[in-house]
């Protein structure tokens, strides 16, 4: 079965839309969830995580390694968590954290001011001005997120399968055409696109790992990551051979990996 990433704006009806999906194909719905099971695994607070990766980029975080440790570790969350498929995912960006997975359906969501700033004044007690402006600037900042970690542009319609835009629409129509889509034989897992969800798991663990762990994270971003079918290959130039053995060490201790190779993985004399 397929995994389904919805992309919204904030109150576009993302959120409901993907309980309709999880209802009407009896998949597991996600958002939070991910951002949780990544701060347990990883052993980092949910509250950073979130900061991490939602707040848009000054000019002296972009020369912080701090977003892509953060990002490492939500991808191997919802990695894991797409592994057993049937997975609605509307978390931020899920159709980039998972780009190049061939049975991922990447849905973006768009809808009218009109219709978003009534939920925006009931959230937050807001008037309609003071909401439109939260509206928009909530969605400059998922803008300024994209383009600085990935290049891209968030309203590019080329980064998604199915635009639906909830106007004219209706929700259970929406849910209905979505859902037809997910079954298209176009969509439907194979044993490559598998491989390819677990080798990209296994890519973000293992550099979430390195990141976060003390001894050698100072070293992980000097380190290049490969992997297929539970075998890592390691590259890179080091400052010495102790943070060499290290991040061999700390890499062969995970238990998800079958083999490391390091041919190319060497400290500086």
């Amino acid at each position: 079965m397929a995994i389904i990433t919805i992309s919204r704006g904030t109150f576009s009806g993302g959120k409901r839309l993907a309980a309709c999906l999880g209802a009407t194909l009896g998949y597991r719905v996600l958002s939070r969830e991910v951002l949780v099971a990544a701060a347990e695994r990883y052993g980092v607070h949910e509250e950073v995580l979130t900061k991490g990766i939602e707040h848009p980029p000054s000019f002296w975080e972009r020369f912080s390694l701090d977003r892509q440790k953060y990002l490492a570790a939500i991808t191997a969350a919802l990695c894991q968590e797409a592994l057993a498929d049937n997975v609605v995912y509307h978390g931020h960006a899920g159709h980039l954290l998972l780009a190049g997975i061939a049975h991922v359906v990447r849905v973006r969501v768009i809808a009218p001011m009109a219709m978003r700033l009534p939920e925006a004044m009931a959230a937050h007690g807001l008037e309609a001005k003071a909401a439109e402006g939260y509206i928009r600037a909530r969605d400059e900042e998922r803008v300024a997120w994209t383009r600085f970690l990935y290049n891209v542009d968030w309203h590019d319609p080329s980064l998604y399968d199915l635009i639906i835009n909830l106007e004219k629409i209706p929700l259970d129509s929406a849910c209905l055409t979505i859902a037809a889509v997910a079954d298209r034989p176009e969509f439907r897992a194979t044993p490559s696109s598998r491989q390819a969800l677990a080798d990209l798991f296994l890519l973000n663990h293992v550099r979430a790992s390195l990141f976060l762990n003390p001894e050698v994270g100072a070293a992980a971003a000097m380190v290049e990551v490969g992997t297929r079918d539970g075998v890592v290959t390691l590259a890179g130039v080091l400052p010495s051979e102790r943070q060499r053995v290290a991040v061999l060490g700390a890499v062969r201790a995970l238990p998800e990996v079958r083999e490391v190779r390091a041919e190319l993985l060497g400290g500086r004399v």
